[in-house]
């Protein structure tokens, strides 16, 4: 059987949320993660860095657009150095700037992606996928590319079938 891990960024607190700002307690690509490991199994990874982005969401806006330009690696508190037992590797992360959070390449670059099946997951409040497949082709060298997935991210928490269907074809 297909073993699978779920490798993703999430942000808690201030959030864009249908065209406001609002406090959530738990991060909407979390949400998206956990609906995919119910569905298909597998492993969670949280990417977390040392240095917290701020919890301004205005601020962490800002921050998070200086790491896009300067093509920024946050350090993480942990790091995965070794996937080779997966099959399957889900990367999921809310849209910053059109792709993901710069905290997710910064795992990303360091893993050997040979022979595994790699699929986007991207939660947003109306960019879609951005540009995080064509980001994830360029660091996923050896990658095959399964179809990836957005979802709105103030409608997280309701997605679950669309979540687990969009899985289970998935793998």
């Amino acid at each position: 059987m297909a073993k699978n891990l779920i490798i993703y960024y999430s942000r808690n607190g201030e959030n864009y949320w249908n065209g406001s700002i609002k406090n959530i307690e738990k991060g909407n690509t979390e949400i998206v993660a956990e609906f995919i490991q119910k569905a298909v199994g597998g492993d969670l990874f949280k990417v977390d860095t040392v240095k917290p982005y701020s919890s301004d969401y205005m601020t962490c806006t800002r921050e998070a657009q200086d790491e896009l330009h300067s093509n920024a690696r946050p350090e993480l508190k942990q790091y995965l150095d070794d996937i080779s037992d997966y099959d399957n590797i889900f990367v999921a992360g809310p849209c910053w700037w059109g792709t993901y959070p710069m905290a997710v390449f910064s795992q990303l670059e360091r893993l050997d992606f040979t022979g595994k099946k790699v699929m986007a997951v991207m939660t947003h409040e109306g960019s879609g996928l951005g540009s995080c497949e064509r980001d994830l082709k360029k660091l996923c060298s050896g990658a095959v590319f399964g179809k990836g997935l957005a979802v709105h991210g103030a409608d997280a928490a309701k997605s679950e079938i669309t979540v687990a269907e969009w899985a289970k074809k998935a793998v």
